[in-house]
């Protein structure tokens, strides 16, 4: 019985060794960004792209003060609320005593400094897909914004949700990220929708574990909320033009005169800072979709 006792005893042990291994939060390596110079100019349009602000300004920042990334807004969802925190300047609130390599990790890992996991409320499973040299000038940028010293606020979970070491058996689970669509003529496109603005993120049903349903891609899903739907974006949903697409991500208004609210009218003041080109390559992605009813 006591042989048997220390064969439990070891096996318990090692599974817990196993268990933390398996969830442990990994760094980029400090050679990653090795060779890279952040272009802040170019970093500006990542930062739009990314939706950075759509986040992470306080709480109805309009103008300017969007670019003072002081956190604070809610996010509702079946697991609880997220508070987008403090990703200013600010080296103690914020992320300004954070290294380019730390930063690249948060964005394209999903890990923060401290080697704590993010919650996918923050879309690094799409952000995976960016290329380096653009988190680079997105750092570059990131970094000449105004700092905020307003605290971040604690998400609002409850258990398990509330134990972070729980997000690295989530990010097994989802696997590496990849492409869904094929590039084909419209890679561009593809790397604006599916890396940087992360549509799908909101625009594709997702499963009781939180992945996202690629084989119902862009096909609408529920609000995080609880309250109504968010639509579909493929052809069987949406018969608008490439050039009626183009004009809404510009200044919001659709073909019949309507004009986007919600959390898209956010979306929308970021695509408006964008390039013509990268609006019609988005377009062109948005009608390349298959559909799905």
């Amino acid at each position: 019985m006591r042989r048997l006792f220390w064969i439990a005893l070891l096996l318990v042990a090692a599974g817990v060794s196993l268990g933390l291994f398996l969830t442990r939060a990994t760094l980029l390596d400090e050679t990653a960004m090795a060779g890279l110079s952040g272009d802040a100019v170019a970093g500006e349009a990542v930062f739009h792209a990314a939706g950075c602000a759509s986040c992470h300004a306080a709480p109805g920042a309009k103008g300017e003060d969007r670019l003072v990334l002081a956190g604070g807004q809610r996010f509702a969802s079946p697991f609880g609320t997220f508070i987008a925190p403090n990703i200013s300047t600010d080296a103690e609130a914020g992320i300004g005593g954070w290294s380019e390599t730390e930063f690249a990790s948060a964005v394209m890992r999903g890990v923060s400094p401290d080697g704590m996991h993010y919650y996918p409320a923050f879309p690094y499973t799409a952000y995976a897909l960016m290329e380096r040299q653009d988190v680079a000038d997105l750092w570059a940028y990131m970094t000449t914004l105004p700092a905020s010293a307003a605290p971040s606020a604690p998400h609002e979970l409850g258990f398990p949700f509330n134990i972070r070491r729980s997000v690295a058996v989530w990010k097994l689970l989802n696997g590496p990220s990849d492409w869904v669509q094929p590039s084909d003529a419209t890679a561009q496109g593809r790397y604006l929708v599916e890396a940087l603005a992360h549509c799908a993120e909101c625009h594709t049903p997702r499963d009781s574990l939180g992945r996202l349903d690629t084989a119902r891609w862009m096909a609408g899903a529920p609000n995080p909320s609880g309250q109504g739907k968010i639509p579909g974006i493929t052809p069987a949903q949406l018969d608008w033009s490439a050039e009626d697409i183009a004009y809404y991500l510009e200044t919001g208004f659709t073909p019949d005169f309507d004009s986007a609210g919600g959390h898209m009218a956010s979306v929308i003041t970021n695509m408006a800072q964008l390039t013509a080109e990268d609006r019609n390559a988005i377009a062109a992605y948005v009608k390349a979709l298959p559909p799905v009813e």
